[in-house]
């Protein structure tokens, strides 16, 4: 019996547009959300991604001032910068878009106006800081001090990046304007809304004991130590760069809060992506479909963001925009969020450029060869780090030695002394059935993997059965057989294409590009994949920039290969850049240099 697709939506965090992307995000966030939908759209399972730039928020206007650029200008600087990085590295979002369209203005004041009706915001006087300077109150970005936790000197005013608590900028010891260290800031009070988080502790409480056991162990215990003391929280701010609050009297100084509807974005998104698709009310097959598996793709600094305050707003406006008798809305079935990466030992800091920027290493590696790393290095249960030495390793001893030249190899022989053909053979040996049924057990243990997202644990056992295989051609050693025996060199040789092409398939999740390589040099038409564009819509009279997945020429199946006898191959290209050994110490010395931002593309 055929089982029925899955509905699955992946929810990718949403970052600042305020710089480029780095490797932590893409092992924090990016290439995991990629990876799983992959999968799944190779499963034949109906895939919606959705994310965007965080348009909004202080961090786009402390660096804009920086620059001497106004908000706007900055973030569509590098909104077009993460569209291009991003279909660089091959993250295949259905659609990546941003929160500063229409679209998204009109869901997020819709949730604010449903939420404020059915009793769940609440006016409240709030006591802040205020500069004598600038008229007006600084917000929380613009503020640092000392940590009243752990003593940090700079921490800012919404989080301390030395102990990595959220931070009220209040309570900070000696707190100072950043951008003018000798502001007089003085407490002021001023009125926001709060959304009553306290009103949903209960069904929150029960949310998260019904996902016990399939959520990682470290993000269920954090929510629920969150929720104990979880409190009413301002939605609305004192800034001008923002989503409008849609209330009259509240004029041009007030926003919403950019943590509150930067998550609305994964609703609004889905319901963009439907209006482009030419099918407005598509996106109601995730939000009210009781079977819908939905993911939220995040770093660990935004747990409770996802486990906690997002359902809250979810269950708060139940049924907008739903139909008549339409199931409840859908929340998150899993947060698998992922700790940290570090840089060669530190943490990234922007400030020291400690970092590695995507746009900087796509320009001096194959994407391919960056994903592997990161991904077998992805820190799913504790912190990793990115090494140059590691990079280099990973990619010469494994990702080349142990998958790149099997396939170089196999088809390369295949090609020179069986015609540029499939060999065809007599009658497989049961060493080759064995071999066969070996690889092809990975679409259970490998895919198996995949549904946990143990994505980690998935590539390293694909490379497992990759190292299989070279053993097994070491032990047939067809490259003497053929001399004495073709028909045995025809049998193995056969069999280990076999296995490339189920490899291919298992490993195509994690290296897209190259696994369409092998694809076409094993004489297959057509795409694993599909391909991914940069297009531009336009929507009551703006156009923004988007980036697409369209899916509509894939053809790749989770499924064993049926290679056929005498299928004509292409003639095989290296899939792999051996690595010099002089790059670690040049990648090295790159760590805590000025930065130029490099225009010109990939």
């Amino acid at each position: 019996m055929t089982t029925p697709p899955k509905t699955i939506h992946v929810s990718v965090a949403w970052p600042y547009a305020n710089g480029d992307l780095h490797v932590g995000h893409l092992a924090g966030a990016y290439l995991p959300a990629d990876i799983f939908a992959r999968y799944h759209r190779l499963r034949g399972n109906r895939v919606l991604m959705v994310s965007g730039s965080d348009s909004h928020g202080t961090p786009i206007m402390v660096e804009a001032n920086k620059r001497g650029m106004t908000p706007r200008d900055l973030f569509e600087r590098y909104h077009r910068r993460f569209l291009e990085t991003q279909k660089a590295i091959g993250i295949s979002y259905d659609l990546f878009t941003h929160t500063d369209t229409v679209n998204h203005h009109r869901i997020s004041q819709d949730f604010f106006r449903t939420l404020l009706a059915r009793g769940y915001l609440r006016l409240e006087k709030q006591t802040l800081l205020y500069s004598e300077l600038e008229q007006r109150f600084l917000p929380d970005r613009f503020i640092e001090g000392e940590c009243y936790i752990c003593g940090y000197k700079d921490a800012r005013g919404d989080q301390c990046d030395n102990c990595g608590n959220l931070m009220d900028p209040m309570k900070l010891i000696n707190p100072r304007s950043k951008e003018n260290p000798q502001d007089r800031l003085v407490p002021r009070e001023t009125e926001h809304y709060f959304l009553e988080l306290d009103k949903f502790q209960e069904a929150i409480a029960r949310y998260l004991d019904s996902h016990e056991g399939h959520w990682r162990p470290a993000v269920l215990n954090f929510s629920r130590n969150f929720l104990k003391d979880v409190r009413p929280r301002p939605i609305t701010r004192d800034i001008d760069w923002g989503i409008p609050i849609p209330l009259e009297g509240w004029g041009e100084q007030k926003r919403m809060y950019v943590w509150f509807e930067a998550v609305i974005g994964y609703f609004s998104a889905s319901v963009e992506w439907a209006k482009n698709q030419g099918t407005p009310d598509a996106w109601r097959d995730w939000w009210y479909n009781p079977d819908c598996q939905m993911y939220c793709f995040i770093g660990k600094d935004n747990i409770p963001f996802h486990t906690v305050i997002w359902q809250a707003e979810l269950l708060g406006v139940d049924g907008l925009y739903a139909l008549e008798g339409a199931p409840p809305i859908t929340l998150p079935y899993d947060v698998p969020a992922n700790e940290f990466m570090n840089i060669e030992g530190q943490q990234f800091s922007k400030s020291r450029n400690w970092a590695v920027w995507l746009p900087d290493i796509l320009r001096r590696y194959q994407p391919d060869a960056i994903r592997y790393y990161v991904a077998r290095s992805f820190p799913e249960t504790s912190d990793s780090d990115f090494s140059w030495e590691n990079f280099f390793n990973s990619v010469n001893a494994e990702l080349l030695a142990a998958w790149g030249n099997l396939v170089n190899r196999v088809i390369g022989f295949a090609y020179k002394r069986f015609d540029g053909r499939v060999p065809t053979y007599d009658a497989l040996t049961d060493a080759d059935q064995a071999l066969i049924a070996r690889i092809e057990s990975g679409f259970d243990s490998v895919g198996g993997l995949l549904e946990r997202v143990r994505l980690r644990d998935a590539l390293l056992e694909a490379m497992g059965l990759a190292r299989e295989v070279n053993v097994y051609l070491d032990q047939r050693a067809p490259w003497k057989t053929i001399k004495t025996d073709e028909q045995d060199a025809a049998r193995s040789i056969y069999t280990a294409l076999r296995a490339i092409d189920n490899l291919k398939t298992l490993l195509a999740p994690f290296l897209p590009f190259s696994s369409q390589q092998v694809r076409a040099m094993l004489g297959y038409a057509g795409q694993l994949f599909g391909e991914q564009i940069i297009t531009c819509y336009d929507e009551d009279g703006r156009t923004h920039d988007a980036l697409i997945y369209d899916g509509s020429a894939a053809i790749g199946r989770w499924e064993a290969s049926q290679l056929p006898q005498g299928q004509a191959l292409r003639e095989p290209t290296p899939l792999y850049v051996k690595l010099e050994d002089e790059m670690i110490a040049t990648e090295r010395a790159r760590l805590g240099q000025p930065r130029e931002e490099v225009e010109d593309g990939f």
